[in-house]
């Protein structure tokens, strides 16, 4: 879809005047990447208009203002559940989020906005409410996080993407409640696995290992991947995302680094007979729709709120992948399972089925028609 040029000159921008969908959130690639998905089908569906409106520092501006959509940039302050003096100046930076966010919506006028949760959404999603502006909110997880849990009181609809995630709400909140599915951007639809081969430098024959850091990284997954790259041998191709983490990769054979994916990670995840990863709802929606199998190392109760770990045994339970805690998995336990995974021929296959049977190639469209619907009854 074309873009519009806006009395600024920058693209993405049409007249304020032009009815507009707002969407926000951001600072982790799983909350970016699913609203893009649905940013897509917004387009295709004859949004006219489409702002973003995110962190100042987080990494969404530049993927955000590269899909031609016009970014408007606040201050935000982390959300978290433990006593931290942090709070503090981070409750001031969500205050003047707030303050932010309604200059840029009575001065861009969206008629809808969808929060893709994340702490960076709340200032946004109070915003509107106080602007009288239609809300929704899309939780990923099967239990929400704290962002949903506030934005709940201030939307018309939850969205939410795995059946039995109702339980966790409140009655009260409950009548809210739309189960959508998890948004996926149509790329991972079209992904080509020679293309993502070819990319990584993989040779014909071997067996390509993925792992999986996120855009955040993580220090014991990247750990992980380098005592594979020298416990596995010959016949293995490892392709390793080791993120925003502090690391250092050494070049070799039968392997490959890079910091991020981005255009090219629907055809490296295609491509991979086997992938290693955290479990975020987001990339087990994506392995999903590609089916994938995979090794699963949630993040542990004590780094997180747990959701990983119940995403995780979601997976396990369906005999889509393996699974293992962070705080018994050694190196040697990750380079056996591996190694056992390619020895039984018909273990593969069978949990790439299992996968595919928990993917949803429509929510992203989903999503777009509640949104275009609400719209249309404002407009």
């Amino acid at each position: 879809m074309a873009n519009k040029a806006s009395r600024t000159g920058r693209p993405g921008e049409g007249s304020a005047k032009t009815p507009c969908i707002a969407i926000a959130g951001g600072g982790t690639g799983g909350h970016v990447y699913p609203a893009l998905a649905v940013a897509e089908e917004l387009r295709r569906l004859g949004a006219p208009r489409l702002l973003w409106i995110g962190s100042r520092t987080g990494m969404e501006r530049r993927i955000v203002e590269e899909a031609g959509i016009a970014f408007r940039g606040i201050p935000s302050g982390k959300l978290r559940r433990y006593f931290s003096w942090k709070n503090l100046t981070d409750a001031l930076r969500v205050a003047a989020g707030v303050l932010s966010s309604l200059a840029i919506l009575r001065r861009e006028r969206p008629a809808v906005l969808f929060s893709k949760g994340g702490y960076v959404s709340v200032p946004p999603v109070l915003a509107a409410h106080w602007c009288r502006i239609p809300c929704f909110t899309h939780e990923s997880d099967s239990d929400p996080g704290l962002a949903t849990r506030i934005n709940q009181r201030f939307v018309e609809k939850v969205l939410y993407s795995i059946p039995g995630t109702e339980d966790r709400f409140s009655p009260a909140v409950r009548a809210k409640l739309v189960l959508t599915g998890n948004p996926v951007r149509s790329d991972f639809m079209k992904a080509d696995s020679r293309e993502g081969r070819r990319l990584v430098g993989c040779p014909d024959g071997a067996r390509m290992i993925l792992f999986l850091g996120g855009s955040q990284g993580s220090a014991f997954l990247n750990d992980l991947a380098v005592a594979a790259r020298r416990g596995l041998g010959s016949g293995y191709h490892l392709v390793h995302q080791y993120g925003q983490w502090p690391f250092t990769p050494q070049d070799g054979p039968g392997y490959f680094a890079a910091p991020f994916f981005r255009g090219e990670h629907p055809h490296v995840m295609a491509a991979a007979d086997l992938v290693v990863s955290r479990a975020g709802a987001n990339t087990l929606a994506e392995l999903a729709v590609l089916g994938r199998p995979s090794i699963l190392v949630p993040l542990p109760a004590t780094s997180s709120r747990g959701d990983q770990i119940r995403n995780a045994e979601l997976f396990r339970r369906a005999g889509a992948a393996v699974t293992f805690a962070q705080e018994t998995l050694s190196a040697k336990a990750l380079i056996e399972a591996i190694q056992d995974l390619f020895q039984q021929p018909e273990t593969l296959p069978r949990m790439a089925a299992a996968v595919r049977g928990l993917g949803d190639a429509e929510a992203a469209g989903r999503i777009a028609a509640i949104l275009m619907q609400r719209l249309g009854d404002v407009r």
